[in-house]
């Protein structure tokens, strides 16, 4: 076992080995075991012990393992040994530096640290270091690899199983139920307090965000994946799914909103992918508090590891309703687009209020959304996408709203408000709409289709608009069918043309981008 003997794990055998810990002297006797109150945890910072480099874990639920509680202190240090008092819902922590656990103290002062969504409560213990039989558990073994690493000892055989996974300094990402916009910065931020970031690429696959994230070192990398792991970035969404990747270095071509390489900032931005511009930065180093940004239901993100991040890097999506919903648009095709054609594309990710063609510059927009998650959203979806021919770039506009033209002045029909539409598609709260906001693709979701309504009919009505309709699929009831165009290019402008679009008898075809192919 050279060169992991810094790290020591086991659980004390027998009780009359832990009354030490519950002795009146220490200190720790005065604090409830009972269920977490108000008055319980202000009393844990009235008798709190000097500083030391061991924490004292309380609260902890019955099931948490002792990976979860080395998650809390892997931010801040490096981890050197554990207890757990598993009947008691305790353990002790001890980190490798005192100034590491001061950090990691005053940090979950302000925040409150979670395992398992339960709120625990850490304070500094009354012991300068732990005391602990080395057992050699299989579960440690990832901490011990870790840490033989860290000192540069040689990994014994029992731990190079675990090594082995870990050597990689690439992860890749996945994130499920993605109900919000999740860009590479929001990563950047997020996995950068575990060590250095050097390259991010993302990419879409079976119709999941995907990531490849590659660290200066493998031991970042273990780090980053033993304390993120299944944690949400939002509150009960955008949970990260991570595991190592094959590859041990990313080929990275640009520096766009799609990829990076932290190392060469000098690289192209590519075709139609713009850098992120400083009206990007600006929103996302708005709000100073959370992770990311006050998106309603999303007040609690990442617990323990993530929310250290956030207070190392400050991240936000500054969603304040009415602050950032903004967004400017520009490479515009001026001969085509129309304040209604803008409505109705960005109107798929959010409730567009008002449209402004810009008088001087017919080749911009400004798009103000109901609010910023919306703009953030349309932003990250459209962003890069072709419409009436031109690759269109979208960004976060230092505007907080559109004016409307003064009364009596003429502006040629650019200035629009679409506040009262009756086309909006979010406005009832909990709408499935929500649930079926996809990236633009070449298959198109029809739905409120007339029963006497063909297929013969709507393949000529789509091929009307201006492109080739490559496969058709009615749904069981004909009230709903997938179309699926040649392109993206040609699935845009059929949904700005036809979604709407009067069929008879009263009754507007609805259309949306797909998931599915045909």
């Amino acid at each position: 076992m050279d060169g992991i003997n810094d790290v020591a794990v086991g659980v004390k055998r027998g009780s009359d080995e832990l009354s030490m810990y519950n002795s009146p002297n220490s200190g720790m006797s005065s604090i409830s075991d009972g269920a977490s109150n108000g008055s319980d945890s202000k009393k844990l910072r009235v008798e709190e012990a000097p500083p030391s480099r061991v924490l004292h874990i309380r609260k902890l639920p019955n099931e948490a393992s002792e990976t979860e509680v080395i998650a809390l202190g892997l931010p801040f240090g490096k981890v050197t040994n554990i207890l757990t008092l598993k009947g008691k819902n305790q353990a002790f922590l001890e980190m490798g530096t005192e100034e590491a656990a001061i950090t990691m103290v005053n940090y979950y002062t302000t925040v409150t640290p979670h395992v398992r969504n339960v709120p625990v409560f850490i304070q500094y213990s009354n012991h300068k270091e732990l005391k602990t039989d080395s057992g050699n558990q299989r579960t440690q073994a990832v901490l011990q690899a870790v840490s033989a690493v860290q000192s540069g000892g040689s990994p014994s055989s029992d731990v190079q199983e675990a090594l082995a996974a870990a050597s990689s300094p690439v992860l890749r990402i996945i994130i499920d139920n993605m109900f919000y916009p999740v860009t590479l910065d929001v990563l950047q931020q997020i996995f950068s307090k575990f060590g250095t970031v050097m390259k991010i690429i993302t990419f879409t696959k079976n119709n999941q965000f995907q990531a490849l994230l590659q660290f200066s070192d493998p031991v970042n990398a273990q780090q980053a994946k033993l304390a993120l792991d299944g944690q949400n970035i939002y509150n009960s969404c955008c949970t990260l799914r991570i595991d190592f990747s094959k590859l041990v270095n990313l080929n990275v071509k640009y520096n766009n909103d799609k990829s990076r390489d932290y190392t060469r900032p000098e690289l192209p931005a590519g075709d139609g992918q713009p850098s992120i511009d400083s009206s990007v930065a600006a929103a996302f180093s708005k709000d100073s508090n959370s992770l990311l940004g006050k998106i309603p239901g999303a007040l609690n993100p990442l617990s323990a590891a993530a929310a250290a991040a956030a207070a190392a890097g400050r991240v936000a999506l500054g969603g304040h309703t009415g602050s950032g919903g903004v967004l400017l648009v520009s490479n515009l095709n001026e001969e085509m687009v129309t304040p209604q054609s803008l409505f109705t594309l960005f109107g798929v990710y959010g409730d567009v209020q008002r449209v402004k063609i810009l008088y001087n510059k017919k080749d911009s927009a400004l798009i103000q959304m109901s609010d910023a998650n919306q703009a953030q959203l349309a932003m990250s979806h459209l962003n890069g996408q072709k419409m009436y021919g031109k690759i269109i770039r979208v960004t976060l506009s230092k505007h907080q709203t559109v004016a409307l033209p003064r009364d009596g002045l003429d502006d040629q029909g650019l200035t629009k408000d679409f506040a009262n539409s009756p086309l909006h598609r979010f406005k009832k709260p909990g709408s499935k709409n929500f649930q079926n906001i996809f990236p633009p693709s070449a298959t198109l979701h029809l739905s409120n289709v007339p029963q006497d309504v063909t297929e013969e009919d709507l393949r000529l009505l789509f091929s009307n608009a201006g492109g080739t309709v490559k496969a058709f699929k009615f749904f069981q009831d004909r009230k709903m069918a997938l179309i699926q165009m040649s392109t993206v290019e040609e699935a845009i402008q059929a949904l700005m043309d036809l979604h709407n679009y009067n069929m008879g008898g009263n009754q507007h075809l609805r259309v949306s981008f797909s998931k599915s192919t045909i």
